[in-house]
């Protein structure tokens, strides 16, 4: 295998992942160990492939504060023959080591370039104000940036969560619990139950408290599941990649909630009415926003009428979810590097 080959391999993998940078800082710490401790064989797969999470979640929860919770068979693809495979590995371990560590620089320098993009990103929102920010522009910042464009649903998601939570705080919309059968003997039967799942009891058979969306938090790349639910009984699925019957159909078995709310492209939304009414899943969508009601709702929160009372709350709430979310360069990574 000629030098060109095995770069295109790993330029392959580095162009392929996610800001959180997983599958190529596996590859520099194999590299490393290989260089350094002389204790695996490049060419024999099981020398390497179980330890090497922890080599690379050492260097993640480091610099990029999580490590990988994707299954071992997602994360076993980085050996894949289309990635990069023992024999792949033998030939950049042999560079690596005649050029004192070359190829896991080439690595690192490519995630210092990810990390900057990233803070970048940030930059964006934190140095806007109702006037300036742009809600279009923002998201295809990211889709035009190759090293970010993987991530833009995830960037897209965020942007929602900032929209929805700061309008239910900002509306002071409350839900609540109530038991309707007030019967003394099945109350005093069973006080602990309705005292430890619902928080109620005789003397008060009703709560209220304020209504909220959550994200789920991070996810893989496969994941087909709930990107957000709110206390009042909504589930929320948000898609800004291309929608096809599968994803649409995997959309509606995924969640098991009555009631479901997909956010995604405008293109995209005739496609996604037309599959779930084939599918008898119609029923269960309670709504579909898109893209462009998103922008439009953004410019009156940001520069409506009531926009002192909610742009800063949006903008914050953006910035904050994304420190969260991704990482982003810091003073220790420089020295490591």
């Amino acid at each position: 295998m000629d030098n060109k080959t095995t770069k295109n391999h790993l330029d392959t993998v580095i162009r392929k992942a996610r800001v959180h940078f997983y599958k190529p800082i596996q590859i520099a710490e194999i590299l490393y160990r290989d260089r350094t401790k002389k204790d695996i064989d490049l060419g024999d797969l099981e020398t390497y492939r179980t330890p090497s999470r922890k080599w690379r979640d050492a260097i993640s929860l480091r610099f990029i504060g999580r490590i990988s919770t994707s299954s071992a068979r997602y994360q076993d693809d980085l050996f894949n023959a289309n990635a990069t495979p023992p024999a792949v590995l033998v030939e950049l371990g042999k560079i690596n080591r005649n050029s004192k560590g070359a190829v896991e620089a080439y690595i690192y320098t490519a995630l210092r370039d990810r990390l900057s993009q990233m803070s970048s990103g940030l930059s964006a929102v934190l140095q806007a104000d109702s006037n300036s920010f742009e809600l279009r522009s923002f998201i295809d910042s990211f889709t035009r940036n190759p090293g970010l464009s993987r991530s833009v649903d995830k960037i897209f998601e965020i942007v929602v969560y900032a929209l929805f939570s700061t309008l239910l705080e900002v509306l002071d919309v409350k839900i609540g619990v109530q038991i309707n059968n007030i019967n003394d003997t099945i109350l005093s039967e069973f006080s602990d139950f309705t005292e430890k799942v619902l928080g109620l009891s005789e003397d008060t058979p009703e709560i209220y408290q304020a209504a909220k969306v959550y994200r789920v938090g991070v996810t893989n790349a496969a994941d087909r599941g709930l990107d957000m639910w709110a206390n009042f009984g909504v589930a929320i699925q948000i898609k800004h990649i291309s929608l096809t019957p599968t994803t649409v159909e995997d959309i509606s078995s995924a969640i098991s909630a009555d009631r479901i709310i997909i956010v995604c492209k405008e293109s995209e939304k005739d496609v996604l009415v037309s599959v779930l009414n084939q599918f008898g899943s119609s029923s269960r969508i309670q709504s579909v926003i898109t893209e462009d009601e998103l922008n439009v709702w953004y410019e009156k929160a940001l520069r409506g009428q009531s926009s002192k009372l909610i742009g800063d709350k949006i903008l914050q709430k953006l910035a904050n979810e994304i420190k969260v979310e991704f990482p982003s360069t810091n003073p220790e990574f420089a020295i490591f590097f």
